[in-house]
């Protein structure tokens, strides 16, 4: 009976992601993020940008530049989070890059 009370503790694969999290400006992170909509349509989601930075403006160059529809979308758990029209991930990248709003090796691109 000493071996059943003495079982291994689950594993947590969310354990070291959770560790992270706490650790707030430390490593902050912009996901950049593709959606599937119906058929060939997709949304791209910008997350994690600092809150210095107006959405509104950012939001507006990205439309004016890659001429496409997007929105701010406040999420309850993420925040503000850019949304756009299209696959628009290299796209935004390299923006957010040239704007000097996030550097190269801070961006996660997720996706197929």
């Amino acid at each position: 009976m000493s071996d059943i009370d003495q079982l291994p503790s689950a594993f947590d694969p969310f354990a070291e992601a959770n560790a992270d999290d706490s650790g707030a400006g430390s490593k902050e992170y912009v996901h950049i993020r593709i959606q599937q909509r119906n058929g060939r349509k997709s949304l791209t989601t910008v997350q994690g940008v600092k809150k210095e930075y107006s959405y509104s403006k950012i939001l507006k160059d990205l439309k004016k530049e890659f001429c496409c529809n997007g929105t701010v979308v406040q999420d309850p758990e993420l925040g503000q989070v850019i949304q756009l029209q299209g696959d628009q991930r290299k796209n935004a990248s390299t923006f957010l890059v040239q704007a000097g709003i996030a550097k190269k090796e801070h961006i996660k691109m997720h996706g197929f």
